[in-house]
């Protein structure tokens, strides 16, 4: 009996062996990325222009078009400070003056005035649909013209009979 249990032990151990060193997943892939960026990322600097004062304005009068606005700001690095105008669809002019801090603790302080009056023309559509009637017409169409033949038709020929056709038998009952 000893002989016949140690083929059966001997194959249990195999089989255990094998079932261990198999890995868990073997079907899952391989990641296919590295862990890691491929480049270097280097940390943001603030550019040195922001501690140099600047001023600049500008200003648009389009007679053609009609626009109409300008800007004006300066700053000491410090402060910002500046003012804008432009026209406005009903006719006033919008005027902003603003103060802003580099920090931001003081925030952006807006002051905004309007000049002129408001002026609101009557609304005009420009598209006119063609009326879903079809109108009266307003003259008398020509009359259809039908020329006169100018030439005479031959006559169609007609035969006379030369024999006088026979009754129809008809039986008596």
């Amino acid at each position: 009996m000893k002989a016949f249990l140690l083929p059966q032990v001997f194959i249990a151990t195999a089989l255990l062996a094998v079932a261990s060193a198999a890995p868990a997943n073997s079907y899952a892939p391989q990641p296919a990325y590295s862990h890691g960026p491929s480049y270097h990322q280097s940390s943001y600097k603030e550019p040195a222009n922001y501690d140099t004062p600047y001023q600049f304005d500008y200003a648009v009068n389009d007679h053609y078009s009609g626009a109409v606005f300008s800007q004006n700001e300066n700053s000491d690095t410090k402060n910002v400070n500046g003012y804008y105008s432009v026209n406005l669809p009903d006719g006033r002019t919008q005027h902003v003056k603003y103060v802003a801090d580099q920090h931001g603790y003081g925030g952006y302080n807006a002051e905004v005035t309007y000049t002129g009056e408001p002026r609101y023309e009557e609304h005009k559509p420009s598209y006119h649909p063609a009326p879903a009637y079809k109108p009266a017409r307003s003259y008398a169409p020509a009359p259809a013209y039908k020329p006169a033949r100018s030439y005479a038709p031959a006559p169609a020929y007609k035969p006379a009979r030369s024999y006088a056709p026979t009754p129809a038998y008809k039986p008596k009952y």
